[in-house]
């Protein structure tokens, strides 16, 4: 059994890749189940780049990595190896890391305005849910935690300035 993973935009900014994983691959490798998320995660992540460039138009075409801090090897040249280290714990795209990067972003844009900081929020549960909308099912588990630690920042300024939270759900 193989798993093929492919995709092409037609955007002004393509993004293509082949993967193909054998079982007998996985076995020699020991290639995880969580292996293959990230392989599927990295592989979203390019299909985001670019659709956003098609869905937002020149915004999306004057944004790039770097703008939040990413200047290493561009997504679509990455190798198996750099992809689960940029994913991995301790990554520039790990939950840590990419929870921080969200929940600053919010904290930081809202100040000390509660309802800034709470229209933030309803505005990270939006995306995510967004977000799925376009995977077409349920986003990998990474994706959740990830959006979980970020909430809880964000919840944790909002009780801070003496406001409170009903729905702490993902």
């Amino acid at each position: 059994m193989e798993l093929n993973v492919s995709y092409e935009s037609t955007s002004s900014a393509t993004y293509s890749t082949k993967s193909t994983i054998s079982l007998d691959d996985a076995q020699k490798n020991k290639l995880s189940g969580k292996d293959i998320a990230n392989a599927y995660l990295v592989q979203y992540q390019k299909q985001m780049m670019a659709q956003s460039s098609t869905t937002f138009g020149e915004q999306a075409n004057t944004f790039s990595l770097a703008d939040i801090g990413y200047t290493g090897t561009p997504i679509a040249d990455l190798t198996q190896d750099e992809a689960a280290e940029l994913v991995s714990e301790d990554g520039f795209f790990g939950i840590t890391q990419t929870s921080e990067r969200i929940a600053d972003f919010v904290v930081n844009g809202a100040g000390d305005d509660l309802e800034k900081l709470q229209a933030g929020r309803e505005g990270m549960l939006r995306g995510f849910a967004e977000a799925e909308q376009m995977w077409g099912e349920k986003l990998p588990e990474i994706s959740y935690t990830t959006m979980q630690k970020a909430l809880e920042k964000v919840d944790a300024r909002i009780a801070e300035l003496g406001g409170s939270v009903l729905d702490t759900s993902v």
